[in-house]
């Protein structure tokens, strides 16, 4: 595997990936519809383009020996909003990158998913692969849908599909304050003296892993990952939102920022906790995390309180 397409390689987990895999000795060429952000390694081919473009689309994975594909062009609370839009921007897209990259001899196609939102109410914790789908947002139904076109053209066409279910990664350079990433959005707004909301007492409980992990799971089962095999990428250990809070209160203490905090009823679109076991990944590709959530979080604030001007520019430009 030389030559790896990333789809929507420009975003926060993108570049991470993209870095990844150059470190593996590949040639990346990023397909995105958004300009190529300044810390991507000039290294990284970058085409600004849709893939949902069936032209643009076939251009790009001439000569491409691997795929993966992590465009997504909403999130969970978006999806709420717009549903219908929902399915539109993400899942024809999605499948005609199936159909396309069937004509193409493509050793291995990764998909991401939603570790989040595909499973819905947990039945028990932590939760492994083979755990009922029964999303409860429109995002997770769209992302579950991607998924089950996936299976469908790996048994009918022999596409070497691998799909990977990331926990939520949180760390550097990650968006605030726009409906996705509790970590980023709660220390953007503790740095702007804003309050934090958490819907319901606690908020709810996630699998948080860092971004460079999440990165190294993908890049595992690129290389590792059986076809037509469901991943799970997650720590295994779930936080909710208050606790999230504490482990970022020193830091903002040390800085005399007081925490200022606003609770909400829970949302019915949220489920209550979601944390992933990751057993199969490391079974098959020997994947770990490496970065522990303390360093995680240290990290990530250290970045924002150092780099205020960038993210209060992404802010603005997302109103």
């Amino acid at each position: 595997m030389n030559h790896c397409c990333l789809i929507g390689g420009g975003g926060f987990i993108g570049v991470h990936v993209a870095h990844a895999l150059l470190s593996q000795g590949m040639t990346i060429t990023v397909l995105d519809a958004r300009p190529a952000p300044i810390h991507l390694s000039k290294a990284v081919g970058y085409v600004v383009g849709d893939y949902g473009d069936k032209e643009t689309l076939k251009r790009t994975l001439i000569d491409v020996d691997t795929v993966i594909n992590l465009s997504y062009a909403s999130v969970p609370s978006t999806s709420i909003e717009d549903p219908i839009q929902d399915i539109l921007c993400n899942l024809p897209a999605a499948v005609r990158l199936f159909e396309t990259a069937s004509d193409y001899a493509i050793r291995k196609i990764v998909v991401i998913s939603s570790g989040g939102t595909v499973y819905g109410p947990a039945q028990g914790l932590p939760l492994t692969e083979d755990h009922a789908t029964n999303p409860i947002s429109p995002y997770g139904v769209t992302k579950l849908a991607i998924e089950k076109y996936g299976h469908m053209f790996h048994r009918l066409k022999e596409l070497p599909v691998v799909t990977v279910r990331p926990a939520n990664a949180f760390g550097e350079r990650q968006n605030p304050f726009v409906g996705q990433g509790f970590i980023a959005t709660a220390i953007a707004a503790i740095l702007s003296r804003k309050g934090v909301t958490l819907y319901g007492p606690h908020g709810t409980i996630r699998d948080y892993v860092h971004v460079e992990d999440v990165a190294g799971g993908i890049v595992a089962a690129l290389e590792y990952g059986q076809a037509g095999t469901i991943y799970n990428i997650g720590s295994g250990k779930g936080r909710s939102n208050k606790e999230v809070l504490d482990e970022i209160r020193p830091y903002a203490e040390s800085l005399g920022l007081p925490l200022q905090i606003e609770t909400l009823p829970a949302r019915r679109f949220d489920v209550e906790a979601n944390v992933l076991d990751s057993t199969k990944l490391h079974d098959d590709t020997g994947w770990n995390i490496r970065i522990t959530f303390r360093e995680g979080i240290k990290r990530t604030w250290d970045w924002f309180a150092m780099n205020k001007d960038l993210w209060t520019e992404r802010r603005d430009t997302k109103r």
